[in-house]
């Protein structure tokens, strides 16, 4: 079905052979330079058939070695289905070339993915017999699934992608793979053919959004069909090859009750959380790189209201919002000529005329910050997002700083003044050395006094030590604080019972 020559034409005659186009079997055959087997014989041949005459200096191909050792083992030892040898790659390659040579990738495209699948492995299958290549039925199986990969979806990607305790893949080339799983890297036995296969992968993922990754725009981010961020680089700029790195999504949702049994926050701190959201506080997230703020916003949107109108700006959209009510905008990267960019200022803006009731930004990191507070004091409470700091108090001191940089010329004491009447709440989290992510300090903001921003912590994380694991242990505890500045929010929802509770078991810890 997808030789390279077509299969569409008449039956020809005896008379006329010569144009007959050759039955699967044979289009294999010939790709893999074995001589066809007989029409009449009806099961496929285990060995390789004698050379062709029409190519003298054709051999038949030798036996492949596939033994345990260089094919991948059915069996879990412990390594993963990512670690391969230096002779599995080979055989794969050599039968990837013959399959390339086999099939018509344009009629290919035409099919559903399954039917696609199945006819890949057919044809692979075929190959492998007559190549001769030995191998158990588990191992045959295992390359089968890496070569579909490869042409159908994210090639050696892919057991990556399907297992659900990673948390980042790092690309760095073709021949080195890092995974992070429970806040730990460690270099993966995967590899890529070679810096094309890998640049083919990183184009297939960025077309999927509308996005394009080449010499001309070397930098790109985009999202898998899950929402997990991806981020590409890739030469000139990329020296090495190309740099692919994606931030992965975990299938089941987070919830603010995983967060407590994973120990990032005590249960009283959840109920906290719990109300800030529910009672429309204007939220910071802040932390550094890889400490969960993407994860804590969407835990945190779980308390919005189902009525409420939402709308999320992103670079890459990634938030998984539950609420029914949600409109999602994503920023958009020039075109070729230059134009044609949708910065994320520009959708900020853009959302104030789109009746919202909270607006939420995915990363604060620009000028948009201060169309964001602009809206935090007109009537969109509640809303949120996230930003790169160590502290909360740097967090506000970063914000201050991007409005400056956006060429805002207002002195500083009035920047402060927008921020203290807009930022109800700072949330910090952080990754401990450990791997761990905990949140650290739940902090709200109180006021000015002269040009100083003045904040007070409500519950901050205590390091206690470590266990005979090495994994660090401490508690989160209260300060003390009675009352906080949103305790009339909460009352207006009906919710300072609960938030005096909270207070209280903090304070117990």
């Amino acid at each position: 079905m997808f030789g390279k020559r077509s299969l569409d034409g008449p039956t020809p005659t005896p008379a006329a052979p010569a144009v007959a186009p050759p039955p699967p079997v044979a289009r294999v055959q010939a790709a893999v330079g074995a001589k066809p087997a007989p029409a009449q014989a009806a099961p496929r041949p285990a060995a390789p058939a004698a050379p062709s005459a029409a190519r003298p200096a054709a051999a038949a191909p030798p036996a492949v070695s596939a033994n345990p050792r260089m094919m991948p083992s059915a069996v879990d030892d412990g390594s993963g289905p990512e670690y391969r040898s230096e002779a599995y790659y080979r055989v794969k390659s050599t039968i990837f070339n013959a399959l390339i040579e086999t099939i018509d990738l344009t009629q290919l495209a035409q099919l559903d993915p399954e039917s696609a699948r199945d006819e890949i492995r057919d044809i692979v299958a075929e190959i492998i017999s007559i190549k001769n290549v030995v191998m158990s039925i588990a191992e045959q199986e295992a390359l089968l699934d890496d070569i579909c990969n490869d042409v159908l979806g994210y090639g050696p990607l892919e057991p990556l992608l399907a297992r659900d305790d990673i948390a980042d893949i790092m690309v760095n080339g073709a021949n080195a793979v890092f995974i992070e799983v429970n806040g730990k890297i460690s270099k993966t036995g995967i590899r890529f053919r070679d810096n094309g296969q890998l640049m083919n992968i990183c184009q297939r993922i960025v077309s999927q959004v509308g996005r394009r990754v080449d010499e001309s725009s070397p930098i790109c981010d985009a999202r898998l069909p899950d929402g997990s961020r991806v981020n590409v680089i890739v030469p000139p700029l990329a020296i090495d090859g190309p740099t692919l790195t994606i931030r992965k999504f975990k299938k089941d949702k987070l919830k603010l009750s995983n967060l407590v049994e994973f120990g990032s926050i005590s249960p009283a701190g959840a109920k906290i959380l719990q109300i800030i959201g529910a009672c429309r506080c204007n939220v910071l997230i802040s932390g550094g790189t890889g400490s969960g703020k993407t994860t804590l916003l969407n835990t945190l949107t779980a308390f919005i209201d189902p009525t409420e109108r939402v709308i999320t700006c992103e670079d890459a959209a990634e938030l998984q919002l539950q609420q029914p009510h949600v409109v999602r905008l994503e920023t958009r990267p020039p075109n070729l000529e230059g134009s044609g960019q949708v910065t994320m200022r520009d959708l900020v803006k853009n959302c104030l005329r789109m009746r919202p009731e909270r607006i939420i930004v995915g990363e604060v990191r620009g000028s948009e910050s201060f169309d964001l507070l602009q809206a935090m004091n007109t009537g969109h409470d509640g809303s949120m997002g996230t930003l790169h700091a160590n502290t909360p108090r740097e967090a506000l001191s970063r914000l201050e700083s991007m409005i400056t940089m956006g060429g805002f010329s207002l002195p500083p004491k009035t920047i402060r003044e927008i921020i203290v009447a807009a930022v109800d709440v700072v949330i910090q989290a952080a990754r401990l050395r450990d791997g761990s992510r905990r949140i650290t300090q739940i902090t709200e903001v109180l006021g000015l006094e002269g040009e100083t921003i003045i904040t007070q912590d409500l519950l901050v994380y205590e390091i206690q030590g470590e266990d005979q694991n090495g994994r660090i242990t401490g508690r989160h505890k209260g300060t003390g604080v009675g009352r906080p500045r949103f305790w009339e929010r909460a009352r207006y929802f009906g919710l300072e019972k609960e938030l005096a509770q909270a207070l209280d078991e903090t304070e117990q810890a």
